[in-house]
C-alpha cells in the first residue's frame, strides 16, 4: 500500500478516536510521517503506535498527538512552545497550523536531525533551541517570554513551574504528568492570571529529563 493511502487510513483511525478539529485533521492529511521515522521503521510509519527514534526516544502515537493538539484549540495566530522536538513530526504538524513554533530539544543530535528535515520540507516559521525543556524558552532567539499554547511531549513528574510562567493569559498548556507506570494528560488554562487544571487522559510518554549541569 502506498504511503498516501496509508496516511488516509491513519486519518480515519484518528477520526474514529473522536478527533473532529478540521485544522488538526488537515495537518495529519498533509504531513508525511515516513519522513520523520528511522529508515528501518518506515513500513510502520502509519501504524497508530509510537515508534523508536534515536537517543532512546520515541515518536508519539499519532492519535495521542491528535488529542493533544485538539486540546490546545490551535489558531492560525498562535505562537506555540513545544517541549521535545524529537524527530520533528509533531513540530511539522503544529507549524502547518499556527503562526510560529518554538521547539526545545535536550539532545543535540535529535534537534539537528529534525532541523534538517523540517528546513528541507520548507518550514520557515519554526525556531529551535537545544537545552532543558523544564526551563522552557530561556535565553533563545527570538526572545519570547510568553506563548499562547504550550505542548510537552514527555512526562514530567510534576507540572514544570517555568512553563507555567511562560503561558500567556488565555493560553493552554498540555503536559503528561506522572511516573513511568502511571501518567495522566493535564490540560492547564490561564484565566485572569490563575491556572486551572483538568486531568484528562491516561497516557504513556518517555520521561522529561532535566539537563545535568
Amino acid at each position: 500500500m502506498r504511503f498516501e493511502d496509508q496516511r488516509l487510513r491513519l486519518l480515519e483511525d484518528i477520526k474514529a478516536s473522536g478527533i473532529t478539529d478540521p485544522a488538526v485533521l488537515s495537518a495529519f492529511s498533509k504531513i508525511p510521517r515516513e519522513d520523520y521515522v528511522l529508515p528501518e521503521f518506515k513500513e510502520y510509519a502509519y501504524r497508530n503506535r509510537p515508534l523508536p527514534i534515536s537517543m532512546e526516544q520515541t515518536i508519539s502515537q499519532p492519535s495521542m498527538i491528535a488529542i493533544m493538539m485538539s486540546e490546545l484549540k490551535l489558531k492560525p495566530s498562535d505562537r506555540v512552545l513545544e517541549i521535545g522536538t524529537g524527530s520533528g513530526y509533531q513540530t511539522a504538524l503544529l507549524a502547518s497550523i499556527v503562526k510560529e513554533v518554538c521547539t526545545v530539544e535536550l539532545h543535540d543530535s535529535l534537534s539537528l536531525g529534525a532541523q534538517k528535515i523540517l528546513k528541507a520540507a520548507g518550514f520557515k516559521n519554526i525556531y529551535y533551541r537545544i537545552g532543558d525543556g523544564w526551563a522552557g524558552w530561556e535565553k533563545a532567539y527570538p526572545a519570547y517570554k510568553e506563548f499562547d499554547k504550550i505542548v510537552v511531549s514527555a512526562a514530567a513528574e510534576e507540572v514544570p513551574s517555568r512553563l507555567c510562567e511562560q503561558l500567556a493569559e488565555g493560553g493552554i498548556m498540555v503536559v503528561p504528568v506522572g511516573g513511568s507506570l502511571s501518567q495522566i494528560l493535564h490540560i492547564i488554562v490561564r484565566e485572569e492570571g490563575m491556572l486551572k487544571t483538568r486531568q484528562a487522559y491516561p497516557c504513556a510518554f518517555v520521561p522529561l529529563v532535566k539537563k545535568v549541569k
